[in-house]
C-alpha cells in the first residue's frame, strides 16, 4: 500500500534560507523550550514543597535518565539525516524503510535499556558518590523515569521522524500538552501530596506517555507513512547498516557528553555535599535553557542541510549553517550577559537557601562562559550532522568531555583548589578546544561528499 506523506513533507530545498530556516526553527525552538520545562518544574516544584535532599535526588536521578535519553536522541540523528537526504532526492520508499527500520530498532532498544537500568541504578548511584541523604530520593526518581524509557523514546523517535520530513509544529503542539499535563502532576503529587522526587518522576513520565500515545493517534489518523500495525515493525539491513553508521557516533557522542557531567556532579558530591549538588543542579537547569536556541539552531541547520545536500544544493546548504550561527550567536551573548549580571535572582526562582544560592552564583560566574564558544560549534556540528560525518561529532564530543571537560574540571576544582568555581571552567575550556578542532575539519573540506544517497554523492565546489 502506497502511503500518502505529504501533509508531514516541507521542502527545504527552496526559496529564502532565511526564511526557512527560521519558520522551521521556531516551532523547534519553542517545543524543545517547553520539554525542558520538564525537568526545570520538577526542580522548581520539589525545591519549594519538599526541600534541598529532594531536589538533589531529581538532580542525580536526572542526570542518569539524561544519559540514557540522549542514547536515544544521538541514534534518531541518524534517522532524522537519513529521512531529510532521501526527502530531498525525492526517494520516498527509502524513506519509509528508514522509518520503518528506526522505530523497530529503538523500540527493542528501550526495552533492553530498561531492563539493564533496573538492575544496575543502585550501583551507578553509588559509583558516583551520591550524598546518603539524596540517596533515597534519588533512586525512587531514577527508578520512574527508566521505567518508563519506552516513553520517552517514543516521543523523541516520532519527532526525528517528523522533523527530518520538515515538519516542526507537530511535536511541539504534542510536547506542551505533556508539559502542561507534567506542571499539574506535579502539583498535584509533590505540592499537595507530598511525594517529593518520586512523584515528579511519575509526573514527568506520564506526561511523556500521554505526548506519545496523543502523536500516535494523530499519525494513523493522517496517514502517516508508518501505520503502527504490529506487522510493519520491519528492520530493513541496509538501512539498519546507515542508522548505525549515522546514527551510532552520535548517540556515544551525546552519551559521552551526558557521562562527563555526571562525573562533575560525582565530583561536586565529594567537595561539596548536598548543597553543592542542589546548587549545580540548579545551574544545569538554568543551562538546560541557555543552550536552547544554540541547539534548535543546530538541529534546523543538520535538517535544512541534509535536504539540501539530498537535492545536490551544497551552496544552500554551507548559507543555513552560516546565517543559522549567526542568529545562535545573537541569542547565546544575550543569554551570557543574563548569566552573569543577575546570578542570584535566577538561583533564587528554584531555591532560596543561602548556602545552595552562594555555591550556585560561584559554580555559575565561570560555567557561563559556556555561551560565548557554544553557538559557533552548534553550528559547526548542525552542518557537518546534515552531511553525514556524524563521525565527527563523536571525535568532537570525546574531545571536549573526556579529554577537556572532566579533567579541566577536576584539575581547577580539586587539583588547584578552587572548589566550585574551578569545576565551572571545565564547560568553556572544553567548548574552546572543540572550536579549534571542528575549525580546522571544516577548513580541510572533508565534509564535502555525501554519504548517505551514494548515488546522489556531489562534490561542493
Amino acid at each position: 500500500m502506497v502511503i500518502s506523506v505529504s501533509k508531514f513533507e516541507r521542502n527545504l530545498t527552496e526559496g529564502s534560507v532565511l526564511k526557512q530556516l527560521v519558520v522551521f526553527s521556531l516551532p523547534f525552538l519553542i517545543s524543545t523550550i517547553v520539554q525542558s520545562l520538564y525537568n526545570v518544574a520538577d526542580m522548581l516544584i520539589v525545591g519549594v514543597f519538599s526541600g534541598t535532599n529532594s531536589m538533589a535526588g531529581v538532580n542525580i536521578g536526572g542526570q542518569v535518565t539524561l544519559i540514557l535519553t540522549n542514547i536515544v536522541i544521538g541514534l534518531c540523528t541518524g534517522g532524522t539525516v537519513m529521512i531529510a537526504q532521501y526527502l530531498g532526492a525525492k526517494d520516498k520508499k527509502a524513506m519509509q524503510e528508514t522509518i520503518a527500520t528506526l522505530m523497530t530498532l529503538l523500540l527493542f532498544l528501550s526495552i533492553a535499556i530498561t531492563v539493564v537500568m533496573l538492575f544496575l541504578k543502585e550501583p551507578v548511584l553509588h559509583l558516583i558518590q551520591t550524598p546518603k541523604e539524596a540517596f533515597e530520593e534519588s533512586d525512587r526518581y531514577l527508578t520512574v523515569t527508566v521505567i518508563g524509557t519506552i516513553f520517552i523514546t517514543g516521543y523523541n523517535v516520532l519527532s526525528a521522524i517528523m522533523r527530518g520530513m520538515g515538519d516542526s509544529k507537530r511535536p511541539f503542539y504534542f510536547v506542551l500538552v505533556a508539559c502542561v499535563t507534567n506542571i499539574v502532576l506535579d502539583l498535584v503529587l509533590v505540592a499537595v501530596f507530598d511525594m517529593g522526587a518520586f512523584g515528579a518522576a511519575v509526573a514527568t513520565v506520564f506526561s511523556q506517555f500521554l505526548s506519545m500515545v496523543l502523536c500516535i493517534f494523530y499519525l494513523i489518523k493522517n496517514n502517516f507513512a508508518f501505520d503502527f500495525n504490529p506487522k510493519s515493525f520491519k528492520i530493513y539491513r541496509n538501512k539498519l547498516n546507515m542508522l548505525i553508521k549515522i546514527g551510532l557516533p552520535s548517540a556515544v557522542q551525546n552519551g559521552v557528553t551526558s557521562f562527563s557531567f555526571l562525573v562533575i556532579t560525582a565530583l561536586v558530591n565529594s567537595i561539596g555535599g548536598v548543597n553543592a549538588s542542589a546548587a549545580v543542579g540548579v545551574v544545569g537547569k538554568f543551562n538546560g535553557f541557555a543552550i536552547l536556541p544554540a541547539l534548535a539552531m543546530s538541529m534546523s541547520i543538520s535538517t535544512m542541510a541534509a535536504q539540501n545536500i539530498g537535492a545536490g544544493k551544497w551552496d544552500r546548504a554551507l548559507k543555513a549553517a552560516k546565517i543559522g550561527t549567526l542568529i545562535s550567536v545573537c541569542c547565546s551573548y544575550a543569554i551570557f550577559a543574563i548569566a552573569q549580571i543577575f546570578p542570584e535572582a535566577i538561583l533564587t526562582l528554584f531555591n532560596k537557601d543561602p548556602e545552595v544560592i552562594a555555591c550556585g552564583v560561584t559554580y555559575m560566574r565561570t560555567f557561563s562562559y559556556d555561551y560565548l564558544f557554544v553557538p559557533v560549534l552548534f553550528g559547526f556540528n548542525g552542518l557537518f550532522v546534515g552531511a553525514g560525518k556524524t563521525a565527527i561529532s563523536l571525535i568532537n564530543g570525546l574531545l571536549s568531555s573526556i579529554v577537556l571537560r572532566v579533567p579541566g574540571a577536576a584539575i581547577f576544582g580539586m587539583t588547584f583548589g578552587m572548589g566550585l568555581f574551578g569545576v565551572g571552567l571545565g564547560a568553556p575550556l572544553a567548548s574552546a578546544g572543540s572550536l579549534i578542532f571542528v575549525i580546522c575539519y571544516f577548513v580541510f573540506g572533508k565534509w564535502k561528499t555525501n554519504n548517505v544517497i551514494t548515488e546522489n554523492s556531489t562534490e561542493y565546489k
